[in-house]
């Protein structure tokens, strides 16, 4: 028997030299000194000796077992040590090379657009005005001429919160809510999120817009045509044309949408603008008597002019987008461009 443990030392020390990494001797522990290994197998085999051998087998199978263990540890060390040695290597770094910068972030485009159409009007005399996204339906509607039975309600599909409030489907419920407190004269842009049931590559749930309202002694459609021509100038560039036709808005009269010359093909027709030489950025008008009637202005003595363009629309134009969506799936490769 003795000698049986002489044969597994030597096997044990063999094979134990030739290991290189940490999983071959995790297989070697479980080898040797598993529940069903070699030296665990010796122990059992203790029943089929002499009742007086017993004891000094199972002390030399005991000493060879703890040896195994020591060796084992030692083994475990020199691995982890070559392992972390290793990684040390492969990870090193070189002080001496130059930083790397952080990556610093900026405006979002439509932030920059936004910004950019508030800074022109701010220069022309306007003040921003700010209101609730969660409205009732006097202010989205009714105060903008458009009662409960109107037909024109059907142009904009509505989130609705309860029976009588929404999410606002136009900032010209600011509108509404400023004429509602202020005298004239006025003048404000209302920019903000605006929301409707509409998701495809051209429109989102959610989207931005700017309104402009102006109420004072004397205004005239002529107002309303040198603002949005100075406007949209000083936005797409002097060698814009601008075009203004007549169009239907419940809360102006008369009304009209405001034409761009296309940006591509500069008024001679291409696929961008429909081979029309034009491209329509908003809408306008002249703000509708009842409108002024339910803010409590004198229509003998106030006249005014209102308009809204959606950001989102300049923005695609400007920059050539052809799917609103890319705005909002914060893609640092898209966003990155800007």
């Amino acid at each position: 028997m003795n000698e049986n443990i002489n044969k597994l030392r030597e096997e044990v020390w063999l094979e134990l030299e030739k290991i290189a990494d940490l999983e071959a001797l995790e297989k070697f522990r479980v080898k040797y000194l598993g529940k069903k290994g070699a030296i665990t197998a010796l122990l059992r085999s203790m029943g089929s000796l002499p009742k007086e051998e017993r004891p000094l087998f199972g002390k030399a199978v005991n000493e060879l077992s703890t040896e195994v263990e020591e060796k084992l540890e030692e083994k475990e060390a020199q691995l982890m040590e070559a392992k972390r040695a290793r990684q040390l290597a492969e990870e090193a770094l070189d002080v001496t090379l130059p930083g790397r910068a952080p990556r610093l972030g900026h405006r979002h485009p439509l932030k920059q657009v936004m910004e950019e159409i508030e800074e022109i009007f701010l220069n022309m005399g306007y003040t921003i005005a700010d209101g609730r996204e969660v409205e009732d339906d006097f202010h989205n509607f009714e105060a903008l001429n458009i009662p409960k039975d109107h037909p024109s309600r059907d142009m904009q599909d509505t989130f609705w919160i309860s029976s009588d409030t929404l999410i606002r489907t136009h900032t010209s419920s600011v509108q509404s809510r400023v004429m509602e407190k202020q005298d004239p004269p006025v003048r404000i842009i209302a920019p903000g999120r605006v929301y409707r049931c509409d998701d495809d590559v051209t429109h989102s749930p959610m989207f931005h817009q700017v309104e402009g309202l102006v109420v004072d002694k004397g205004i005239t459609f002529g107002d309303l045509k040198w603002t949005l021509t100075v406007f949209i100038k000083a936005l797409f560039g002097q060698e814009r044309q601008v075009r203004f036709r007549p169009s239907y808005f419940p809360f102006t009269e008369p009304s009209c949408e405001v034409d761009v010359s296309c940006f591509v093909c500069n008024g001679k027709g291409c696929r961008l603008c429909k081979n029309t030489g034009w491209i329509e950025i908003l809408g306008a008008g002249m703000v509708h008597p009842n409108v002024l009637k339910i803010a409590g202005y004198d229509t003998k003595v106030y006249t005014g002019f209102a308009f809204g363009l959606g950001i989102e629309r300049i923005a695609m134009l400007r920059y050539g987008i052809d799917d609103i969506r890319l705005f909002y799936e914060s893609d640092m490769r898209f966003l990155s461009q800007f």
